[in-house]
């Protein structure tokens, strides 16, 4: 929403006091609403606290600070509407936004029968870095069409997913579950219905969406759930995060417990956090669910996955998912992201595509022969992509369809996003986060340019109103508008120029990621 033209919206108390906000062209937006006191307070290692109540009107008409988080890019592609500002210092960093149609927040008799649908979106950024400031997720476009839409802020890096005696594990996923309780609380207030909440998420938010699901605290919190490029097998082993303990601790000059850490500045925190790559985390009995690509990710003793397939929760016996609906997916070319802009997919040989496929499967050999089969004539390049994509969302994202399907009584539903950017000489292709642009019903103008997410050009018309309006009618109905998924014929629905419906688009190669 431009910051241009605005005027104050009506104030609305919540149960923690009155915040006021800005309107535009028929939208409110509240910015920066706290969900937990500032972890300065608390203790950055703690689990999150509701934020204390205060007096007075709390502004909320300005974006507020962001977590302590390293720059990051991805080399020749603009990437900063993904990832927004970077570290925007201040210590109130664990907020939310929200976007509410203005009609919304007028009083009227029948305005609890007429509550709106609730979107909460959580972000992307390999655990490490991403914001409510991205303007990628701006709301717009959800609250005019009758959506109230929620982005948060979550703990990152070190203080969000490093495990450490003494502390909570997976205080990033802890911080994400406070804020669904304060929209549970609250989002009446905005015009929303806390019976109808969606959680929505992309990349680690959506690996964080699917470990939210597959957690007793969720029960009551979320109706339904959308997983974008995501993982239901992307956790760390107890194991493994202790390699990333040890290494963090070592590179800091300080004992591995939360106490120590908690005395070391953000600053250095994040500086260390950013030394952290190169860690072997392949052990006996797992491998690196995120190829290296980060040394921070959900720890778990089961994958989320494995647990809905269990009927159990990832951290007991009790049960998960029972009745939520999900709509899952992955973008074709995934692996794109990590390789076009920096010049590396250009380069890749076979003995890249061969190092991809040990580091990722048990039978590297057979894995790429079937890559092989899957994509003729495919360069090392594209061969390289399409492991590393797999390697990172695919396979975990067909588990965690496949075991909803088969224990949830909520219904599922499968996407498949293939339109190519033409960014980077056509290279960028459906790569890793294409899809959101148009997820948002944004206009494509800011996000076009030879560097840019969705290139020169202009991407098909009725490709942002239509994938929009799918996940607006998922989030009302539970039905985004094609058949249900299921392990016998695996409907998917290819979402690109066109869009069709397909069983089993990937079968191929996905029967090689079965465990």
């Amino acid at each position: 929403m431009s910051t241009e033209n605005r005027t104050k919206a009506p104030e609305v108390t919540t149960a923690q006091g009155v915040v006021a906000g800005a309107r535009h062209e028929g939208v409110a937006v509240f910015h920066r609403i706290p969900y937990a006191e500032p972890p300065i307070r608390t203790g950055r290692f703690a689990a999150p606290r509701p934020h204390a109540p205060w007096s007075g009107v709390r502004d909320a008409t300005t974006a507020g600070p962001t977590v302590p988080q390293a720059e990051r890019n991805l080399g020749a592609i603009d990437m900063s509407p993904y990832f927004g500002p970077g570290w925007v210092r201040g210590d109130d960093y664990l907020t939310l936004d929200v976007w509410t149609p203005d009609h919304a927040l007028t009083p009227s008799p029948v305005r609890e029968e007429t509550a709106l649908p609730v979107m909460v979106f959580v972000h992307g950024g390999g655990f490490v870095a991403g914001s409510t400031r991205a303007s990628l997720y701006d709301g717009t476009a959800f609250a005019r069409d009758g959506v109230v839409l929620v982005t948060l802020n979550y703990r990152l890096g070190i203080a969000g997913f490093l495990d450490l005696p003494g502390s909570p594990r997976n205080r990033g996923l802890l911080d994400v579950l406070a804020a669904l309780r304060w929209v549970r609380e609250n989002i009446a207030a905005f015009g929303g219905d806390p019976d109808q909440v969606t959680l929505f998420g992309q990349s680690a938010g959506a690996t964080l969406t699917g470990a939210v699901i597959a957690a007793p605290e969720s029960r009551g919190l979320v109706r339904r759930a959308i997983v974008q490029s995501g993982s239901g097998l992307g956790a760390f082993s107890p194991e493994q995060a202790a390699r990333v303990t040890k290494a963090a601790a070592a590179a800091l000059g300080i004992a591995p417990h939360a106490e120590a850490f908690d005395g070391v500045p953000d600053a250095r925190l994040v500086e260390a956090a950013s030394r952290l790559g190169g860690i072997d985390l392949h052990t006996t009995t797992a491998y690196d669910p995120l190829i290296g690509l980060s040394p921070f990710s959900l720890v778990a003793d089961r994958q989320p996955a494995d647990a809905i397939a269990a009927g159990s929760d990832i951290g007991n016996d009790s049960g998960s998912a029972a009745d939520i609906d999900l709509l899952i997916g992955t973008n074709t070319e995934e692996g794109n992201l990590y390789l076009v802009p920096s010049g590396a997919y250009a380069a890749s040989t076979m003995a890249d595509v061969r190092t991809a496929a040990e580091l990722s499967h048990p039978e590297p050999d057979l894995l790429i022969e079937t890559y092989r089969t899957a994509h003729p004539g495919a360069t090392p390049g594209r061969l390289r992509s399409a492991v590393m994509g797999d390697a990172l969302f695919g396979a975990g994202s067909w588990a965690l369809a496949g075991a909803h399907a088969d224990r949830s009584s909520g219904t599922t539903y499968s996407y498949l996003f293939d339109w190519r950017s033409p960014a980077l000489d056509g290279q960028l292709g459906a790569t890793h986060t294409v899809e959101l642009p148009f997820v948002f019903g944004l206009g494509p103008a800011p996000l076009r340019g030879p560097d840019a997410l969705l290139g020169p050009g202009n991407p098909p018309s009725s490709l942002a109103p239509r994938m929009h309006a799918a996940w607006i009618r998922f989030a009302r109905t539970g039905d985004p508008g094609w058949a249900p998924y299921d392990t016998r014929r695996r409907a998917t629905m290819v979402i690109g120029s066109r869009w069709r419906v397909r069983e089993d688009p990937r079968g191929v190669v996905r029967r090689a990621w079965e465990r």
